[in-house]
């Protein structure tokens, strides 16, 4: 070996997480407190209409 082997990759399961957290802290850092709010408002939103929504589907093919 060469010290050139690519095929190789090395990472934690944690990387996405991360990631994902360091793109959200520097896309949203440095909006104003109101804007912050309004974009994760509605983001849980959505979140919280998929849920319920999934879970209707859910127990309506169990019936």
């Amino acid at each position: 070996m060469d010290g050139t082997d690519t095929d190789h990759v090395l990472a934690s399961k944690w990387d996405i997480a991360f990631a994902l957290f360091t793109l959200v802290r520097v896309a949203f850092g440095g909006l104003p407190v109101w804007a912050k709010a309004i974009v994760f408002g509605l983001v849980g939103s959505v979140g919280v209409w998929t849920a319920i929504s999934w879970l209707r589907r859910r127990r309506s093919r169990v019936r």
